[in-house]
């Protein structure tokens, strides 16, 4: 029994050991950061025109540094600016139809309306005056029964022509119909929309940098035609910089999205950067669909993101890097107790 005893100390003594390398340094003594291996991501982004046309000027060159916003490339956009024009001046001309629809009636034509209907007025009571004197005529046989129908026929004219007038100065009064009003709205909305439409094609005629970055190719030069989404350039994004590392799995539970990192390079091996640890990988990478025992536990590693402050231009895509991030107390157990946990069962 005793010597069960020993050799189940030895290897708790040996699993702690084993589960500490990780946290030790080179001098043995318990460490408090974590030391990883990774390398600064490629971030690369095609620029192209959105619409088709012809280049006409290509402002930055291959290795050039370019800022958020700055305009790299131009077409001859002389046919998108005379679209814009043109639908400028459909929407004004129907927002004018607009107005006067909103504003009713005139004032004069309600007069003129009123007017047409005097006359009107007036027409027939001298066709009624003809009628009776026709129809007298004709019952003293003075006048034919043919000029008695011709003066009846320019009464009932006359009758029918001052009910149109009536009816006219009716919806001079009334103004438009709220239908008619609410379809030149649309047709004013849609032309607001085509104007927008003409604007975003003018605009998509330039190639804006979307952030800070360094031209990697010129793919097309001034004069060439070009459709659509077609890459003019290649740019790399600087800013900010990602760095690429896998975190082991035995320090998943102290190195927290956040932490500070101390960035160095070989090129530059008494210079730090400053960044922050912005995404661990929620799943594990690079281990056995099936972990079936303690020790191929110890392999997993999940992919980490670590975002870098200021750092001025020297870390260059690919770059491997080091990097040092300090470590979370833990109130659980620690990775020595686990190991000889699992090394006793």
């Amino acid at each position: 029994m005793r010597k069960r005893l020993i050799v189940a100390l030895l290897i708790l003594a040996a699993a702690g050991a084993a589960g500490a390398w990780w946290w030790q340094d080179r001098d043995g003594a318990a460490a408090d950061r974590l030391t990883l291996y990774g390398n600064v991501e490629v971030r690369e982004v095609s620029l192209a025109f959105n619409v088709p046309g012809r280049i006409a000027e290509m402002a930055v060159d291959e290795g050039d540094a370019v800022l958020a916003g700055a305009v790299l490339a131009r077409l001859d956009h002389a046919r998108y600016r005379a679209a814009v024009e043109a639908a400028e001046a459909d929407l004004q001309a129907q927002q004018a139809v607009v107005a006067e629809l909103e504003a009713g009636t005139r004032p004069e034509d309600v007069a003129r309306a009123e007017a047409g209907v005097d006359e009107a007025r007036a027409a027939l009571e001298n066709a009624e005056i003809q009628y009776q004197r026709q129809q007298s005529l004709a019952r003293s046989d003075f006048a034919s029964r043919e000029a008695l129908d011709d003066a009846r026929t320019a009464r009932d004219r006359a009758a029918a022509q001052l009910r149109r007038a009536e009816e006219d100065l009716a919806l001079a009064r009334a103004g438009p119909r709220q239908e008619e009003i609410a379809a030149a709205r649309a047709r004013a909305d849609a032309l607001a929309a085509r104007l927008r439409i003409a604007r975003v094609d003018l605009a998509d005629a330039e190639i804006v940098a979307p952030s800070d970055g360094r031209i990697l190719t010129r793919v097309h030069e001034e004069g060439a035609i070009v459709g659509a989404g077609v890459p003019v350039y290649s740019m790399a994004l600087i800013d900010p910089v990602w760095i690429r590392a896998y975190l082991p799995e035995m320090a998943l539970g102290r190195v927290e999205p956040g932490s500070t990192v101390e960035v160095t390079t070989d090129s530059f091996p008494g210079r730090r950067y400053l960044g922050r640890v912005g995404f661990v990988s929620p799943s594990a990478e690079f281990t056995p669909k099936t972990v079936e025992t303690p020790e191929l536990r110890t392999s997993l590693v999940y992919r980490t993101r670590v975002v870098v402050d200021e750092p001025a231009g020297a870390l260059r895509q690919g770059m491997p890097v080091t990097l040092e991030i300090p470590l979370a107390e833990t109130d659980g157990p620690t990775l020595a107790d686990d190991d000889a946990a699992e090394s006793l069962e």
